[in-house]
Formats: C-alpha cells, structure tokens, sequence
C-alpha cells in the first residue's frame, strides 16, 4: 500500500494508525473509530473491493458509516445517504489563546454535552467521543451552552470539533473564543489545527477564515449504509 503523500490528504486514516490507534477497530486496511466514540471509517486513498468488504466488516449489518476520505462512491450494496461536500481549513495566521471561562470537560459531562449536541447538531458526538480530548465549554446560568474540542490526531496536527452554541448564546463570540482555547492546547502540543466543515455552513467558514484558518482542500462526508 502506497503512503498518502500528507497527513491531511487522509487524515483519519493517519490517526488511527497512529495516535489514535487505541480509539480504532480494525480490519486489515478499513479502520474506523470504535462505536461508541463515532462513526468515522477510513480506508487506503485508492480502496480496493476488498477494502470495502473489510470495511462492512467493521460493522453490524445496516449501520451507517461515515467516510470522509476517499470521497468516491462506495461500490454496489452500499446505500449512500445525503452525500454532503465540504472543506478543510488548516491554521496558518490563528491567534490561539487560553480563555479562563473555558472549562475542561470529561466523561462527567457527557449528559449535558450530549444535550447540547442535540439542540445545535455540529455533526457526529457520541458517548465516548469526549475520550479523544481536549473539550472545552462555557456555561451560562449553570448550564452548559457552548462546546468545542478535538477529534482526529494525524501526526503533526489536531482537528478541532464539535464547535457549538446554544441558538439563545449566539452572537456572544464563543465559537471563536473556544476556537482558540482548543488551538491553545493543540499548538502548545507543537501541532497545528485544522478542522472540517460542510459546504454550506457558511457562516462558520466565514468565521474560521476571519480567524486565520485557511481552504486546504475541499473534501466530502459520504454517509454509507452498511451492506446486509
């Protein structure tokens, strides 16, 4: 198998073979999260049909699995759902900065993370996804109404994820703010951010590259039904 060229260019993949490897399922070269943490599988950058097959194996029948790099089409037996294109930002002029209002989440905060998750709808967060690290979140009156942290840890860098507001926070500057928080640990880390988002949250693209994010590559987020 030939090495991919960057560690972007499929960046799940870099992870799971590496820093994250304790976080993977595994079936020879289709890899992906373990269930509870998300649903992301990847395999090599040019997937063979043996490739595919040994990615269903990661998986009970009818499941759904996420790819994001290779962004072809799954072979016959996969049901493709709601495809969505993307991008992916790197960090080449963001300021990070520690924020003392951003406060370190953990398992214990899953309940209200996971609520949160539900009102704003980033993308993928399951149970166990707080273990990949780095979540932050600010509250207001108690309650948990901003979040961010990091999911995949190619070598060399750290994706930032699950950037999130309560509808009735935003406007505050918390995005931005816990964006930066995350970068803080990532960069403290020696290790660059960079993060992913859909094509058609432009607001929160605009809001990464007012930050000092730049457009590397545009990806995308291929949702797949497992064959049965």
């Amino acid at each position: 198998m030939e090495p991919v060229t960057h560690p972007l260019d499929n960046p799940l993949f870099a992870a799971l073979t590496g820093e994250q490897a304790k976080f993977a399922v595994r079936h020879r070269d289709a890899i992906r999260y373990q269930p509870d943490i998300g649903p992301f599988c990847a395999l090599p950058d040019e997937p063979s049909a043996d490739d595919w097959a040994d990615a269903a194996r990661l998986t009970p029948p009818g499941e759904v699995l996420v790819f994001l790099v290779p962004a072809a089409a799954p072979p016959a037996g996969w049901q493709v759902l709601a495809q969505r294109q993307g991008v992916q930002l790197v960090a080449e002029e963001l300021q990070p900065a520690p924020d003392p209002e951003a406060t370190p989440l953990t398992a214990a905060d899953v309940p209200e993370m996971l609520e949160l998750i539900e009102r704003t709808k980033p993308g993928p967060f399951l149970p166990r996804t707080v273990e990949l690290g780095g979540y932050l979140g600010i509250r207001r009156e108690g309650r948990l109404v901003a979040m961010a942290g990091e999911r995949m840890r190619p070598p060399g860098f750290a994706e930032i994820s699950a950037v999130c507001t309560d509808e009735a926070w935003r406007g505050h500057g918390f995005a931005a703010r816990l964006t930066r928080a995350v970068a803080a640990g990532i960069t403290a880390r020696g290790e660059t951010p960079f993060l992913h988002a859909v094509s058609e949250n432009v607001n929160a693209i605009r809001l990464y590259k007012a930050l000092g994010f730049a457009h590397r590559r545009d990806v995308a987020f291929v949702p797949a039904r497992r064959p049965r």
